[in-house]
């Protein structure tokens, strides 16, 4: 409970410092009311929740009631019994006959039945305590899914918005450029192709801006249906200064974490259980089974027949054990065994996969860490360099040491370098909840530490 009192403190905080922009914890949380990848993960978790009563229902009783109600008709003939009542004596050879007609039938019956012992039920018991918590581990998976992909779209729209802004920067030193160079030759103080470089450069700079608009709008759309939040609404913020760890901790330790508390890696690792419960299922088909069975029933007949009106009531009532013993099925439970069998060698080898995968990926995500700092350190300094030499060749372009073409060049390359280490500290927090939810850990507390380094 202090947890969550904490993040919204945290998240109230954050929008305090700028009432118009929208953070990134503000973007999740309206995703995962809004999106529907949500919703679908709540829905499947929900479900597997129903299996642990399922579960718990294969070793209860079953009650059945039944009955039916008819027109019957009958005959019986009995010869050579033995009767004897009193006043009458006993006699031999005595035959009887009952006879009734389209008569009235009804019958009703109770049984309840209690498994003792059933090993394959053991067996799908099992599985679906095992489907259970596989549900709990896809939806923390899922949950952690959508906090990257919100990340990402949240980032492809301050990329966007960024490389436009850089672009209509640049066009407008171009125009500035271009609108010179062409009264210097009018003057004659520059020739003609200064004209046209500046003109060929505004022509494609032209292009690009329209390029990066309509990215910019498919960027803004795709995080809009995923939120749900109103253009107006949004206004995305970008990261600044130190995005990178201070203290990382080492690969073994994110190595270990991973291995024991991925969600993907512990759903495959389920899966695995759920097979070899599914192959002992198959070899318990052979096994015998007991049941306590307890059963009550009542069966009337009455009409008219033959011999004038007549009735026939039977009751039962038993309470015992029934063994099944099963003896011959026809090849089937070997050859699902078998198939069991080779689903069981499969799911083992999905393990080690997903294993592999999971090393492989928090090795690069750790890595994309480590030099993160000394990465975004160098392109910081590029930054600095080509925005001196932009000045510097603006100065030479006045005195004419410089050409225009010079210029140009020195501006495209000063708003590359601005967007590469927009870019750099993207991916260093990207590759920071990449680590975080490959070991398991990605929580809002996580993200929220992440919306922090944002400004707007």
């Amino acid at each position: 409970m202090k947890q969550h009192h904490f993040l919204a403190a945290a998240a109230l905080a954050l929008c305090a410092v700028s009432a118009q922009a929208t953070d990134l914890m503000q973007a999740w949380q309206a995703a995962r009311q809004h999106d529907p990848q949500a919703a679908v993960a709540d829905a499947a978790r929900a479900a597997g929740e129903t299996r642990r009563a399922q579960a718990a229902s294969l070793w209860r009783p079953n009650v059945a009631l039944s009955g039916g109600a008819g027109r019957m008709s009958a005959n019986s003939a009995t010869s050579g019994a033995q009767f004897a009542a009193p006043g009458f004596g006993q006699s031999s050879g005595v035959s009887f006959d009952t006879s009734v007609n389209n008569g009235s039938s009804t019958r009703w019956s109770v049984t309840a039945r209690q498994p003792l012992y059933n090993p394959e039920r053991s067996a799908q018991r099992q599985q679906l305590e095992i489907g259970a918590d596989s549900a709990d581990l896809q939806w923390q998976a899922a949950q952690q899914d959508l906090m990257l992909v919100t990340t990402q779209r949240y980032f492809d729209m301050v990329l966007a918005e960024r490389k436009l802004a850089l672009l209509r920067q640049q066009q407008t030193a171009v125009d500035r450029a271009f609108t010179e160079a062409k009264d210097r030759f009018e003057l004659g103080d520059a020739p003609i192709t200064d004209t046209h470089e500046a003109s060929a450069r505004a022509r494609g700079l032209q292009a690009q801006v329209l390029a990066a608009q309509s990215e910019l709008e498919l960027a803004q759309t795709i995080l809009l249906d995923a939120t749900g939040l109103s253009p107006d609404a949004l206004q995305v913020m970008a990261p600044a200064g130190e995005v990178a760890p201070r203290d990382l901790p080492p690969l073994a330790q994110w190595l270990t974490l991973a291995q024991e508390n991925n969600p993907l890696l512990r759903l495959q690792r389920a899966n695995a259980d759920a097979a070899r419960q599914e192959t002992r299922k198959h070899s318990a088909l052979a096994a015998p089974t007991l049941d306590l069975v307890a059963q009550a029933g009542r069966e009337r007949l009455s009409g008219s027949g033959d011999f004038g009106a007549a009735s026939n009531t039977s009751r039962q009532q038993m309470i015992g054990l029934q063994l099944n013993v099963p003896l011959y099925t026809g090849g089937m439970r070997s050859a699902k065994l078998d198939e069991a069998l080779r689903l069981e060698d499969k799911a083992r080898a999905e393990v080690e996969l997903a294993s592999q995968q999971t090393r492989q990926q928090t090795r690069a995500a750790w890595l994309g860490l480590q030099t993160g700092q000394a990465r975004l350190s160098a392109l910081a300094e590029a930054v600095t360099a080509s925005q001196a030499r932009l000045g510097a060749t603006r100065l030479g372009r006045q005195v004419g040491d410089r050409t225009t073409l010079d210029l140009l060049n020195a501006e495209n390359d000063a708003s590359a370098a601005d967007l590469a280490l927009l870019q750099a500290r993207i991916e260093v927090l990207q590759n920071r909840l990449r680590l975080q939810a490959l070991a398991g850990q990605l929580d809002e507390a996580q993200l929220l530490q992440v919306s922090a380094l944002l400004q707007n």
